[in-house]
């Protein structure tokens, strides 16, 4: 059992304990604190990574009488993870790191941890269901409290870590796991905050933590131009890999009138500025995808498709593209972000997913 120290996690742990599992709990400690550099640096560790947090996890494990370990795996987790939000970045997109960690580190760290001690499943304090099709396919399913579900960052499991994944809040709210952890003795856990940055940028600037992780990125990027969809030099930028698409504040220009990234170029070195209706999209391209509740698509699929996690999604059809799918949808979805990550749904069930391509260049 995957334990962070956190509510869901502890709550999630206790429930398996109580239904008669053997549980093991495991901590894993993914970044050092003091190597992110940011305005933070020397305060109290914040988020999932600190001593308090190993703490807790492991008193709630000791109280219950079964094991609780702290695994090590800054280094898996940083040659991956941390390597390829730097490297997204400096392609011009936008990444999800929590989805890559989900993908390839936490889940394949906990079942090689799970083999080794004969453990049967792995288990998390996520809000979604795992489900097997009558096809015999493991997939993901929202979880019931759609204000917490968390499928959409779970859409690059394959099916050796699903047919092992335990997901016991998937049924519940989080206000039933609150009064959960008023039950099991641990009323405090209801009011301890929850983080929502990533971990390894704990103060929430990644633009800083760009800029200390690669040498001479500010002065190698600076002075790039804005431009408007017709190619016209609007004025210059602090560099492209500090922009994203869709974003409006923090520009640092005058047009008269709001104005939106459409589009990163980092060959040139180029953001494109355009209005809000310059960010609507009739269909993308996703490649690196991954199936879950059937094996492929059947041309024209249709789907509702989540661009992001607070997305609600629109409904679309689904083609194959060379390496990928190209979605068309039924109407304009604004936003669409290069990087970031495309969910398919059939009803509450995770189809498959993958990461969202660049346009074509423009210029």
């Amino acid at each position: 059992m995957a334990m962070s120290g956190g509510i869901d996690s502890t709550v999630a742990a206790l429930m398996l304990h109580k239904e008669g599992y053997e549980v093991v709990g495991i901590t894993m400690k993914t970044w050092d604190y003091a190597t992110s550099g940011g305005s933070g640096t020397g305060k109290k560790e914040t988020g999932c990574c600190n001593l308090d947090s190993f703490n807790d996890a492991r008193q709630a494990a000791v109280q219950h009488g079964f094991p609780h370990f702290i695994l090590d795996i800054r280094e898996e987790f940083g040659d991956f993870v941390i390597e390829n939000f730097i490297e997204e970045y400096i392609a011009g997109r936008t990444p999800n790191p929590c989805v890559m960690c989900n993908t390839h580190i936490k889940w394949r760290a906990l079942l090689k941890r799970a083999d080794a001690m004969n453990c049967d499943f792995i288990a998390t304090g996520h809000y979604a269901q795992v489900h097997q099709h009558n096809n015999g396919r493991y997939f993901i399913s929202k979880g019931i409290d759609e204000t917490k579900d968390q499928s959409y960052a779970l859409w690059g499991l394959q099916q050796d870590l699903l047919k092992r994944t335990l997901l016991p809040l998937g049924t519940y709210r989080k206000t039933e796991i609150r009064q959960m952890a008023h039950d099991f003795g641990y009323p405090e856990l209801a009011k301890k905050n929850e983080s929502y940055e990533i971990c390894f940028v704990p103060d929430n600037d990644y633009r800083g933590f760009l800029k200390r992780k690669v040498d001479g990125l500010e002065e190698r990027v600076n002075g790039g131009n804005f431009l408007d969809a017709s190619g016209k030099i609007l004025g210059t930028h602090k560099g492209y890999p500090f922009y994203t698409v869709g974003q409006r504040k923090g520009l640092d220009i005058a047009l008269g009138k709001p104005a939106f990234v459409t589009e990163i170029i980092p060959e040139t070195n180029t953001v494109v500025l355009g209005d809000e209706d310059d960010l609507k999209k009739t269909e993308m391209k996703v490649t690196g995808v991954n199936w879950m509740k059937f094996d492929g698509i059947t041309e024209g699929m249709e789907a509702v498709t989540k661009i992001r996690y607070k997305d609600k999604g629109a409904v679309s059809n689904l083609y194959s593209y060379e390496n990928g799918i190209n979605v068309r949808f039924y109407t304009d979805v604004k936003g669409v972000a290069p990087g970031q990550s495309a969910v398919f749904y059939d009803g509450d069930d995770v189809i498959g997913g993958g990461v969202i391509q660049r346009n074509e260049l423009k210029f």
